[in-house]
């Protein structure tokens, strides 16, 4: 089961679109240097992404429990990061290619000083990003995930840092389901995201 990038952005003829350059037989590692592709380790599973925070910063919905009865399902700022490379493709092409890769980092806000859950600040009132709290990253993967309308998901954890170094597919019902029936357009929520309109 183990994947490569190039293979996957050969097999789809996206390495110029992407301005990558692979030759064949050449490794993960080797590919490093453009610093976004997806890795894998040799089961397969997806490794923790580095330097995601220098990607193209889309947006950061929030949802904090104090407005959700006290129980949000992710009760953080969803700081979302693709690399520029993947947003330029998409911008020209309408798409996402294979290989794709978006993350999700999860962000605590700061404690409530109000039964809202919002806290005063020199800025005036509301919610304030505190400490790190997860991530979760998708892959345009169509091999793989067919079934989740060819994007994988993965939880890196659903806590402070350190993550986990890599991460398995998830089961569809955990992540991919809720995309199927309530995401704008290729299982993404667009209109959260303005450098997509």
């Amino acid at each position: 089961m183990r994947r490569t990038v190039p293979a996957i952005l050969a097999a789809a003829g996206l390495t110029a679109a992407l301005g990558l350059t692979i030759r064949p037989g050449e490794s993960v590692r080797a590919q490093d240097a453009a610093g976004w592709q997806p890795r894998y380790n040799d089961r397969g599973d997806l490794l923790l992404p580095v330097g995601y925070r220098n990607w193209v910063f889309l947006g950061s919905p929030l949802t904090p429990n104090a407005l959700n009865g006290g129980h949000a399902g992710f009760p953080e700022f969803h700081n979302v990061y693709i690399p520029s490379a993947v947003l330029d493709e998409y911008k020209r092409s309408g798409s996402f290619p294979e290989g794709s890769i978006w993350v999700k980092e999860l962000q605590l806000t700061l404690p409530g000083q109000n039964p809202d859950g919002s806290r005063t600040e020199p800025s005036g009132r509301g919610y304030f990003p505190g400490a790190f709290n997860g991530m979760d990253v998708m892959v345009k993967d169509s091999k793989h995930c067919a079934e989740m309308r060819n994007w994988c998901f993965y939880n890196f954890g659903h806590h402070a840092l350190p993550y986990a170094a890599s991460a398995a597919i998830a089961p569809l019902e955990t992540c991919a389901s809720c995309h199927i029936a309530t995401a704008d357009k290729d299982m993404h929520f667009f209109r959260f995201y303005s450098a997509l309109q």
